[in-house]
């Protein structure tokens, strides 16, 4: 029997993320998108997850996607298969810095009433510098956001202010592993990639060129690719 594939969004983005990699990824086996919104922690996140989850899976997150995986490996590692890590981080946010005061101000408009305000504050951090006059990509990471709405929203925003540092623990991922990230994402950069592949033994990194964060919608085809060969690599461990 096929091992299916759950896939977990990142901040503010809802299945579409993925919707040129489901196609192809359904063929080697059945495709599950999280719902990411119902909780305001890491650790809840992958509580409601792990209930709707198959027994075991292939899994893959990009961004806030990858935090809840890091958790998802902490409290089962049995279940996981393999695991690919797009666009995303070990690290924790940074105590008073910068990244929470942002975060936290956005939580702010949010409960205001002003949510359509935030897609545009995302979005010239979220792509690749090419990508910025891109109107139909900018019209999808808008419909995303609205997706989400502002209550997800919310949970998703406070969930990643509190977000555990994953480094301690990841010399102890054990299944295949890939990492994957835009040589020009802004927000989870090629240095935490490489400091994630070092961490997990045996990982494959991928650099994307002429990518940002969003690098299944901005690279499609490099990212599918990559995580082909990914799902098939040493099949015969799931």
């Amino acid at each position: 029997m096929s091992i299916p594939t759950l896939l977990i969004p990142g901040l503010n983005c809802s299945a579409t993320l993925f919707r040129h990699q489901i196609p192809a990824m359904w063929r080697l086996g059945p495709v599950m998108v999280a719902d990411h919104r119902g909780a305001d922690s890491i650790a809840g996140l992958a509580d409601l997850i792990l209930a709707e989850a198959p027994d075991r899976f292939a899994l893959a997150g990009l961004s806030m996607g990858g935090f809840i995986a890091f958790e998802i490996l902490r409290r089962c590692p049995e279940r996981v298969t393999r695991l690919a890590l797009l666009s995303t981080s070990a690290r924790a946010e940074v105590p008073g810095g910068p990244g929470g005061k942002i975060r936290a101000e956005r939580i702010r408009m949010a409960r205001e009433g002003r949510f359509a305000e935030l897609p545009p504050l995302h979005y010239a951090n979220n792509v690749h510098p090419s990508r910025q006059t891109d109107d139909a990509l900018r019209a999808t990471h808008r419909g995303m956001t609205e997706d989400v709405g502002p209550a997800g929203y919310i949970n998703q925003q406070t969930a990643n202010m509190n977000r555990p540092d994953s480094r301690p623990t990841l010399q102890a991922i054990a299944c295949p592993t890939l990492v994957l990230v835009g040589d020009e994402d802004r927000l989870a950069p090629r240095e935490h990639a490489e400091e994630m592949a070092a961490g997990i033994r045996g990982s494959r990194l991928v650099v994307v060129p002429v990518c940002g964060h969003l690098s299944t919608l901005e690279q499609p085809e490099a990212v599918t690719a990559a995580l082909l060969e990914w799902r098939s690599l040493r099949a015969a461990a799931g």
